[in-house]
C-alpha cells in the first residue's frame, strides 16, 4: 500500500513530534508499505522517511520547483518526483496513495489533509484517512469537524473514511 504522509518540515517544540514520525516510519518500513511524502530531509518529513529507510521500506518523495523546499530534498528516496507547483505536487501524491496518514504539523499540512478529507466527501478518494493525534494535536480539528456538522455544513459520512487517533494499533487496523 501507498501511504501519503503529510506532516511538518520542521519538528515542532516537543520530541514527542519526531517519536511520532519514526514509530509510523517504522511501521511502514517493517510491513512493506511504501511512503509517499513531500521530499523534505528535515523536520517530521525527515524523520518519518528516514525510519521507513531504516526499515527496509520505500520511499517516494514529491517535491515542487519551490526553491525553499528543493534546498531540503532527501537525497537518500527509493524515488523523488519533480512537479511544477505545491498544487501539483498535492495532486501527485493523492493520486500515487492508497491511504493518507497527517502528523502534526502547520497550514501546508492542514491544507493538504483537508482537500483530501474534502475529495474523500465527494467519494473522488476513497482511501482511510487518519489525523495521527500525538498528545492532542488534532482535537481542535476534531471539535472544528464536530462545528462543521452540527451546523450543517457537513454530514456525519463524509467523514466516515477519517480516525483521529495516537495508538498505532488503532491506526494500523483502521488501515489494514
Amino acid at each position: 500500500m501507498n501511504i501519503a504522509v503529510y506532516c511538518g518540515s520542521s519538528s515542532g517544540n516537543d520530541e514527542k513530534y519526531t517519536e511520532s514520525a519514526k514509530e509510523l516510519g517504522k511501521w511502514i518500513g517493517e510491513s512493506g508499505n511504501t511512503l509517499v511524502y513531500g521530499g523534505a530531509n528535515k523536520g517530521l518529513m525527515g524523520a518519518v522517511a528516514d525510519a521507513v529507510l531504516e526499515n527496509g521500506g520505500k520511499v517516494i518523495g514529491v517535491l515542487p520547483d519551490v526553491p525553499m523546499i528543493q534546498e531540503r530534498k532527501h537525497t537518500g528516496l527509493t524515488e523523488l518526483i519533480n512537479t511544477g507547483s505545491m498544487s501539483e505536487r498535492k495532486a501527485k501524491m493523492i493520486e500515487l496513495a492508497d491511504a493518507f496518514i497527517a502528523l502534526p504539523g502547520g497550514i501546508g499540512t492542514l491544507d493538504e489533509i483537508t482537500e483530501v478529507l474534502s475529495l474523500s466527501s465527494l467519494d473522488v478518494v476513497t482511501g482511510p484517512i487518519v489525523l495521527f493525534n500525538k498528545d492532542g494535536y488534532y482535537e481542535p480539528f476534531r471539535a472544528l469537524i464536530r462545528k462543521v456538522i452540527e451546523s450543517g455544513f457537513g454530514r456525519q459520512e463524509y467523514f466516515r473514511r477519517m480516525l483521529i487517533s495516537e495508538d498505532m494499533d488503532e491506526i494500523v487496523n483502521f488501515l489494514i
